[in-house]
């Protein structure tokens, strides 16, 4: 048979396993019984034993009889022989207790030897029920975890109570269990991890056990693990400075103090005027340090606010909200791109030109970026800038290189591109001589038509026109596709907003120059 989650069962039997700890785990089992009917002859019965082998019940369970005429018989091997047994009477309905209580009248219960490895349990009776047939018309006995079965009196003796199923489906057995002493003992060969232990077990086998200070699974890797006793005040208590150790921790009054810290007020300060004094110079400079890095804090929150005003933030932010376009346009702040270029580290430099210099980010998205910081500013083209940069980031093109936001928290403001990871079309032409072997002449053409729509749409299909005037080989990306993308087309030279377009700040280069460089070198 098959089950939707698996299930562990004892051997080949259908008894199933559950509730596995380091020594034990609890069963299922079945009830003995028999039934009369009202001339005391036997209407059915059921005697039940169970044989575990190298498993043991614990000492946990007790056999328990149900019934007004009931005798059961307990026999077993715990190494030798072994036989108990309990009686339950009563004569009428009304004496049985409502209570829960098992203590003959009706119920009663008895303890098994420890190591008990088999057990049968057997009913008898003194009248057959004749005298109690009218509500008691059946014995029940059966081996359960002691206090997991509550006698709900009467109601449990009727002959249609649903006793064997309460007991068969919710109360169980508790076994014993080790590892068998024919295998491997306690010696360095035995089944226990890294900190761990073994203890022989009485009956037979052994046990592992996590030392003092760990826990987790002694015979499976990772095995034991160190407690972190710091992190449990409640038993392990340290009223001043704790720190973990392996398998243990150290707990000591702190600085100024002496004494056993482990206990409530066993710290005592030293009462030395010298080092009083010394304590509280340290305590004077801690806060003087404290209050200067607010300070210079509060500086530089300042100075990255007035960079913002400066640079056009409000009027950029203005435009933003009453336009809508907050997923096109982000305001990245200066935390969030020296994290994501390491400071704006020299490693991380992927171009350089007059203008600044590109670095490389990864944001905390995970998102690949190329950050442009340019070295000059003109301030009194803020305004100009901010109209520039919402046109740029609605243009969304293929061959495009798409601008994704900007930082204004900086004395310059800082661009924050796509990142296109293959580097320029002069890269792979004139890297190496007879260039790449990509380079075929139907790629070539390709590239030259993929620039061309780029230039078509950013002259005729956007807002408002932009006229690049400064494409070449070297502002022409290729991504690891090698399709192209072009680039360094604006927002950091405007023209005034009553002209109709909107031109770059570098104007000495044509579209032929590109087209040479791609149709004329030996490649």
């Amino acid at each position: 048979m098959s089950y939707k989650d698996p299930k562990l069962f004892l051997r080949s039997s259908n008894i199933e396993i559950y509730n596995i700890s380091d020594s034990e785990f609890r069963i299922g089992t079945g009830v003995a019984y028999k039934c009369y009917n009202q001339n005391g002859t036997i209407k059915e019965e059921l005697d039940w034993w169970v044989r575990l082998r190298t498993l043991t019940f614990s000492q946990k369970n007790t056999l328990k009889v149900l019934g007004c005429d009931d005798l059961s018989m307990i026999r077993g091997t715990n190494g030798a022989d072994f036989t108990g047994g309990c009686l339950g009477l009563c004569s009428k309905a009304q004496d049985l207790p409502d209570n829960g209580t098992c203590s003959g009248i009706g119920c009663c219960q008895t303890s098994i030897p420890n190591s008990l490895e088999y057990y049968n349990a057997t009913l008898y009776t003194f009248r057959n029920h004749t005298d109690v047939w009218a509500f008691n018309r059946c014995g029940y006995a059966f081996l359960r975890e002691e206090g997991s079965f509550v006698f709900h009196g009467v109601s449990d003796l009727y002959a249609d109570s649903a006793v064997v199923e309460r007991i068969e489906g919710t109360i169980p057995v508790v076994v014993d269990w080790a590892i068998s002493p024919d295998t491997r003992g306690c010696s360095e060969s035995s089944a226990c991890t890294e900190k761990s232990s073994c203890y022989e077990v009485e009956g037979g086998g052994y046990r592992c056990r996590c030392n003092n200070g760990y826990e987790g699974n002694p015979y499976l890797d990772p095995g034991c693990q160190d407690i972190n006793e710091c992190e449990e005040p409640g038993t392990n208590p340290c009223y001043g400075d704790c720190i973990n150790t392996q398998g243990s921790y150290n707990c000591s009054c702190p600085l100024g103090s002496f004494g056993d810290a482990k206990i409530v007020n066993g710290c005592n300060w030293y009462k030395d005027s010298k080092f009083s004094s010394n304590i509280f110079t340290i305590a004077v400079l801690s806060g003087i340090a404290g209050i200067l890095y607010g300070l210079r804090r509060r500086k530089l929150m300042k100075l990255r606010e007035r960079f913002f005003e400066q640079n056009g933030g409000v009027l950029l932010r203005q435009q933003i909200n009453s336009q809508g376009s907050h997923e096109a346009m982000t305001l990245f702040s200066t935390v969030q791109l020296r994290k994501a270029t390491r400071n704006y580290s020299k490693d991380n430099i992927v171009g350089r030109g007059a203008y600044g210099a590109v670095y490389k980010g990864v944001l905390s998205d995970k998102r690949v970026v190329a950050i442009k910081k340019s070295k000059i500013v003109d301030a009194s083209q803020a305004e100009q800038f901010i109209n520039e940069v919402l046109i740029l980031t609605q243009v969304i093109h293929r061959h495009v290189v798409k601008l994704l936001g900007c930082c204004l928290e900086e004395e310059v403001p800082v661009l924050v591109y796509e990142f296109i990871s293959n580097n320029t079309l002069h890269h792979h032409i004139h890297s190496r001589l007879g260039g790449m072997s990509w380079l075929s002449w139907e790629n070539r053409l390709r590239v030259v038509v993929e620039a061309a729509s780029a230039l078509a749409y950013l002259h005729s299909e956007t807002i408002m026109p932009i006229i690049h005037r400064d494409v070449k080989s070297t502002n022409i990306l290729v991504d690891e596709n090698y399709t192209a993308k072009i680039s360094d087309f604006g927002a950091s030279r405007l023209v005034p907003l009553d002209h109709q377009q909107v031109t770059t700040c570098w104007c000495t280069t044509s579209v032929d120059f590109v087209l040479d460089r791609v149709f004329h070198c030996n490649v």
